[in-house]
């Protein structure tokens, strides 16, 4: 675990000179939800621009060629892998928070009506879309690199406008929305559990992508 968290902090390092670009996409999606009056709405799109700044460390560690410095230090591929997910899941926690905070004040202060079901929705609907976007990202730039894997970072534009396109399409009277809908616990377990069950099977296709390669 020490060796997980030792590359997670590696990985913050690396970041370092992105630092002013990442805060200022976790302030930018203030303005769509400002503009849509939606709270769902500038929580997707925070959501959506963190998860294109996944490739940060993949561009780092492959300009500075840094793949020879990770085969020397005395830690696994796994742990290194794992590192680098709890990273993610650090940044992608960080944007939520900063968004739950200053999204409600600023549309408050439009004279938007934001309750806590307004805030609890945007929260689940955030932290699924961002698990949907970085469980292809991460593996996808472990085996083609950040240069030849930057399809991969459109892979949160598609799926957000895919969402925008069929969520309003979705019948309100389906029974299985009904259900969901009207049981906040069930809706939050089931998210919950989708998410752990991505991230598994992602990492565990990552780590099987590094443990192929020489470095």
């Amino acid at each position: 675990m020490s060796n997980t968290l030792k590359a997670t902090k590696l990985d913050f390092s690396l970041v370092k000179p992105y630092i002013k670009v990442i805060g200022f996409t976790m302030l930018l999606p203030i303005a769509f939800a400002a503009i849509n009056r939606s709270i769902l709405t500038g929580v997707s799109f925070a959501m959506c621009f963190i998860a294109m700044t996944t490739g940060y460390t993949f561009s780092v560690t492959e300009k500075n060629s840094m793949e020879r410095l990770y085969g020397i230090l005395p830690i696994k591929k796994s742990e290194m892998v794992t590192g680098r997910y709890l990273f993610v899941l650090a940044l992608g926690a960080i944007a939520l928070v900063v968004s739950l905070i200053t999204q409600p004040i600023v549309l408050r202060a439009m004279g938007e009506r934001v309750g806590a079901f307004d805030m609890i929705s945007a929260a689940i609907g955030g932290l699924f879309l961002f698990a949907l976007y970085t469980v292809f990202q991460i593996p996808g730039y472990y085996k083609y690199g950040a240069i030849k894997g930057r399809v991969f970072m459109y892979i949160p534009v598609a799926g957000f406008l895919a969402t925008l396109f069929f969520l309003p399409k979705m019948p309100a009277d389906n029974p299985i929305v009904t259900t969901v809908v009207s049981s906040p616990v069930l809706l939050i377990g089931l998210v919950l559990v989708l998410v752990v069950v991505m991230y598994a099977v992602s990492i565990w296709f990552s780590i099987r992508i590094m443990e192929n390669k020489e470095m």
